[in-house]
């Protein structure tokens, strides 16, 4: 018996009439095909096969439905990702009845789609969990549950980058480095090369033997603005790509800086410094001592100063002050006083080039130092030294090394992980020694980038940070289109301005915090990926937003994070009480299937008899 049921037509309009004209064909033509032919012995046997092999291929295609009673207080929601298997495990732990649906909206001829998770609560006024199956929701969706039980059954992770970190904003010149980690789980057992693309060209690589952990590429920009670099992973260096991921970066302009050179006497140290610096476009001055009483002073990049004595004038202009360790003993009392008062205000900081057995007296915060001297080969031999980001192998000769104490912090250090050089916050400034006394053999072999990559380590830490007008954030590490994006705003609260790319500008009003009134938020829905610019007033921001297809482990561990944290709350438990309800589930195919063959297999095993 053929059944024509409305839904059913409606849902599938083409497909319907179709099969159903094949089904009766198929029906007819047996059954005329049976009553004609000449041998009448099995007629009605072939008559009655004849509509089981229509009817079976009809319940094939359009099972039939039976009532089931249905939970009420426990639904499906399916996500991309989902494994069938942990769907038939919990279909058959909760029941054929629990309510299923898809996540987002999907077109699916089986399952009905759920366009936005608060009609979870109005469809089934008494569900107190969901168990949701694949990727999950995303962390903006969570707060539409309310009180509802979030269970997650996550999708297990496929071959590709689980995580990687970088500097979204770096400077010109000064080493980047990338480093995360890749698995490939699933695929051939073999090495895999990790490349870092740059700059239109191939920069670095590093080779996975087994496969999988972790990497470590490293590049040194050479142009401000946006980029996007490129992290691949393959087999092989000509095979081809098994992942690509962006890496998008900001590279900001080298800070210029106003640097006072402090020398006792003339040395190749400082002139090189000099040099250098003042290629690079700092500001620098020198003041040389000749003979008692007797000095040479020299500027680059700036206008003549008196630089007799340290005085707050003095160091009002300057952001670091390099010195030896004679020039800092022979600091009179008031000059002492004023170098320590611009260090604590924040307006500089200190280098020493500790090149005596003791430290000075009047270097501020001397007592986080200790100095250890070596003697012998140890002293006269060029250590390996190394510092964060540092891309080259660097060797110097280290004549003292700095006992580690938990006040201050290691910059450089020998592959045995002795400080030669480290850093003392001292109020708002930052005080650095190192123990490095003659790094201009780098120049003189030609290693400028050493060279460049150790100053700009050591001037760095001891320049004092400057106080942003104000700044703009992100709070999502991997924003996408069409999900929204978080955006802090402190020290202004104008109205921000987003200009997607290729698009015009949008302004958003933010939300100014409550407690703190120099901070804002703001929300923004992206509907394209790539650079966005945010301004407000004098502060501006650059964001990359991904494709959804770019970084997807590491979106989804957030994703699932947030989820974790979410079904961790306490949740007031709904206690409505709703009257059993039933719903509609589909026989299964088989029956179907085992109709036609028995109709089919008698009409021609019967023919052949």
């Amino acid at each position: 018996m053929l059944l024509l049921t409305p839904s059913v037509s409606a849902t599938y309009p083409l497909v319907f009439w179709l099969v159903l004209g094949l089904c009766l064909l198929l029906t007819v033509g047996l059954i005329r095909a049976a009553w004609r032919r000449p041998d009448t012995r099995w007629r009605y046997g072939r008559l009655l096969a004849g509509l089981l092999a229509g009817a079976g291929l009809w319940l094939l295609a359009f099972p039939p439905t039976h009532h089931v009673p249905r939970a009420t207080n426990e639904a499906l929601v399916l996500t991309d990702g989902y494994s069938p298997d942990t769907l038939r495990h919990l279909l058959r732990q909760l029941g054929p009845g629990t309510a299923l649906w898809r996540y987002p909206a999907t077109a699916s001829p089986d399952t009905p789609a759920l366009t936005n998770l608060a009609v979870l609560r109005h469809q089934v006024p008494a569900l107190r969990q969901v168990h949701v199956l694949g990727q999950g929701l995303p962390a903006a969706d969570l707060p539409d549950l309310g009180t509802i039980q979030l269970i997650t059954h996550g999708a297990k992770p496929g071959a590709g980058f689980r995580h990687a970190t970088w500097a979204r904003r770096p400077e010109v010149g000064q080493p980047w480095v990338a480093e995360g980690w890749f698995d490939n789980i699933g695929l051939p057992a073999g090495p895999v090369w990790v490349r870092l693309r740059a700059a239109g060209a191939l920069r670095d690589s590093v080779q996975l033997p087994t496969g999988k952990g972790s990497f470590r590429v490293s590049f040194r920009p050479k142009t401000p603005g946006q980029a996007v670099y490129e992290l691949d992973a393959r087999p092989s260096a000509q095979a081809s790509q098994l992942q690509t991921e962006p890496l998008p970066v900001e590279i900001l302009p080298s800070r210029p800086l106003r640097v006072l050179l402090l020398a006792a006497t003339p040395s190749f140290e400082f002139r090189f410094l000099k040099n250098y610096l003042a290629k690079q476009g700092h500001a620098v001055s020198l003041r040389t001592g000749l003979s008692r009483g007797l000095t040479q002073t020299e500027f680059l990049n700036q206008k003549a100063a008196d630089l007799t004595r340290l005085n707050a004038s003095l160091l009002s202009h300057t952001d670091v002050v390099v010195a030896d360790a004679a020039s800092v003993s022979a600091l009179s009392g008031a000059e002492a006083g004023a170098l320590r008062a611009a260090l604590q205000e924040g307006q500089a900081g200190v280098l020493l080039l500790a090149d005596s057995p003791t430290l000075p007296r009047a270097l501020p915060a001397r007592s986080a130092f200790a100095l250890e001297m070596r003697f012998g080969a140890a002293a006269q031999q060029p250590q390996v030294v190394r510092w964060a980001g540092a891309t080259d192998r660097a060797t110097a000769l280290v004549p003292a090394l700095l006992r580690s104490t938990s006040a201050a912090k290691s910059l450089v250090t020998t592959t045995q992980n002795q400080a030669v050089a480290a850093a003392r916050r001292v109020g708002q400034g930052q005080v650095v020694v190192t123990t490095l006394t003659e790094t201009f053999p780098w120049m003189l072999q030609g290693n400028a980038t050493t060279y460049g990559a150790y100053w700009s380590q050591l001037l760095s830490a001891a320049a004092p940070t400057l106080s942003p007008t104000g700044t703009i954030t992100a709070e999502q590490a991997w924003p996408r289109p069409n999900a929204p994006l978080t955006l802090r705003l402190s020290g202004t609260t104008q109205a921000l301005v987003v200009t997607p790319p290729g698009g015009q500008p949008v302004r958003v009003a933010p939300h100014q915090d409550v407690h703190i009134p120099d901070w804002a938020t703001a929300t923004y829905w992206p509907t394209t990926s790539g650079w966005h610019r945010f301004s407000s007033g004098a502060a501006t921001s650059w964001v990359y937003v991904y494709s959804p297809t770019q970084w997807m482990t590491p979106h989804l561990q957030t994703q699932q994070a947030a989820a974790a944290a979410w079904a961790a709350q306490p949740t007031q438990v709904s206690n409505a009480v709703l009257p059993a309800s039933t719903t509609s589930v589909p026989w299964s195919r088989w029956w179907g299937f085992v109709l036609f063959l028995l109709g089919a297999g008698f009409l021609w095993l019967e023919e052949k008899l």
